[in-house]
């Protein structure tokens, strides 16, 4: 959202705020990576009359639950004052919701984007801290703020350190989605309490490399790399074809995981698109599912440095 709009006028208020959605966890980095894709979340913001009041139209999406854009506008509004100017708000998204692509992190992210933009620049790390209270984890909402492939590591004192990395161009998403709803709650009580510590090492050991083979482009590193032994394997009796696909062998084939919590699949690769998009197709055939797929790139404009998100006991707005 340009800084230039909190100081105009808001009768004469004519917003657009866009958000990307996310594809998180990337095999092996559990609530750890997520990195920006080009599916987005679109606001369009005029004044209305009155005050403290906000009228939303759906265009391509029927609200299914709490409308969490308005739920992250009143949390920060509340810790200024409460009261507002009443807006008008048109949504237009390109996120599918409960597919695992950030849907709900990049609605958060948008209801606090339009509070910045009626009551000026807020600091990254209040926007942060914000966000991950309302989402419980930061890792779909570190990818919305700041674009690019993100790093989420929560500090004892439970502040978190978010840091932004640059994605390759070359490398882009194949991403299977679905026609079934999964929520992130269903998905996590999937998930085991424990974990043996040689798992842990394992994902350890594939994180490291994960970062190793973006940062030095050996992208044929990154079928290893992506290998999960923490949430996959426990997510595949919900997920659909996951299982197959996760195995699937293809030479322009760069790798395969879960995207966040399920059910949309991601295949990676830089080239011959169309052959690894008919592979994947043909691995989740044999469910008899239905599935919407799509080639997507990493959204990297907005990519900032690394900011520290305040531990929950500081204001969001400070």
């Amino acid at each position: 959202m340009p800084a230039e709009h909190a100081g105009a006028s808001l009768e004469a208020l004519d917003l657009a705020i866009e958000v990307p959605g996310s594809i998180a966890n990337l095999g092996a980095g559990f609530d750890t990576l997520a990195v920006a894709i080009q599916l987005y979340l679109r606001l369009g913001v005029r004044a209305a009359p009155g005050m403290n009041e906000l009228q939303f139209q759906f265009t391509n999406l029927q609200l299914d639950g709490e409308n969490y854009i308005e739920r992250a506008f009143r949390f920060l509004a509340s810790q200024g004052g409460g009261s507002f100017p009443s807006l008008f708000i048109t949504v237009h998204s390109d996120i599918p919701t409960k597919a695992g692509l950030g849907s709900s992190a990049a609605a958060t992210v948008a209801g606090l984007r339009l509070y910045e933009a009626i009551a000026g620049p807020l600091p990254p790390q209040g926007l942060l801290n914000a966000a991950c209270a309302l989402e419980g984890h930061p890792d779909n909402v570190a990818a919305a703020l700041l674009g690019g492939l993100t790093v989420s590591c929560q500090m004892p004192d439970r502040s978190v350190f978010a840091v932004c990395l640059p994605w390759p161009e070359s490398l882009r998403f194949i991403v299977l989605t679905p026609k079934l709803s999964l929520s992130t709650y269903e998905s996590r009580r999937a998930l085991p309490r424990r974990i043996a510590r040689e798992d842990a090492v394992f994902n350890l050991q594939r994180v490291a490399l994960f970062l190793q083979a973006l940062q030095s482009g050996d992208f044929s590193l990154l079928r290893e790399a992506l290998h999960d032994r923490i949430h996959q394997p426990f997510r595949q009796k919900l997920v659909p074809g996951l299982e197959a696909a996760l195995t699937l062998e293809h030479p322009d084939l760069l790798g395969v995981c879960l995207s966040g919590a399920g059910p949309s699949i991601v295949a990676l690769a830089e080239r011959n698109f169309d052959a690894v998009e008919r592979a994947l197709q043909r691995s989740f055939l044999p469910t008899g599912l239905e599935y919407t797929i799509r080639r997507l790139s990493a959204h990297t404009d907005s990519c900032t440095p690394a900011v520290m998100i305040p531990s929950a006991q500081e204001s969001v707005t400070t």
